[in-house]
């Protein structure tokens, strides 16, 4: 979906792949709640991936992988700091609203609630 968006303008696509921080111990940083080595590679895999099929369908593609605790807000930052005219996920489909504030999953539709462009959420079929 992100490359058809992005064609008909020649506008560059943005890959983000967030490294999740599992929290803080007592209000500090504790390395055992960082990712781990093997999950920064397999995002950073991820992003190449991405990045390359966008490349052969002849899209601009740049790609990142960012460590943080709130995704949402990271997305949605990243997405105003580069001036991106709509946001693109991979989303599963929604759960009831106070469940949804608890799991990870569910941050496409964080995203889409904070972004101040169009989120699209691509659900796989």
């Amino acid at each position: 979906m992100a490359a058809r968006l992005a064609a008909p303008s020649g506008a560059p696509v943005y890959v983000f792949a967030i490294a999740r921080v599992h929290g803080t111990n007592l209000g500090f940083p504790n390395p055992g709640l960082l990712p781990t080595r093997q999950e920064w590679d397999a995002q950073h895999k991820s992003v190449a991936k991405a990045v390359k099929a966008l490349r052969k369908r002849g899209v601009r593609a740049e790609g990142r992988v960012v460590g943080t605790r709130s995704a949402a807000k990271k997305i949605v930052q990243e997405a105003e700091r580069l001036g991106c005219d709509a946001i693109v996920m991979g989303a599963d489909p929604p759960r009831s609203a106070w469940v949804s504030d608890f799991i990870w999953s569910q941050e496409p539709q964080r995203v889409r609630k904070r972004a101040r462009v169009p989120v699209y959420l691509v659900t796989d079929p």
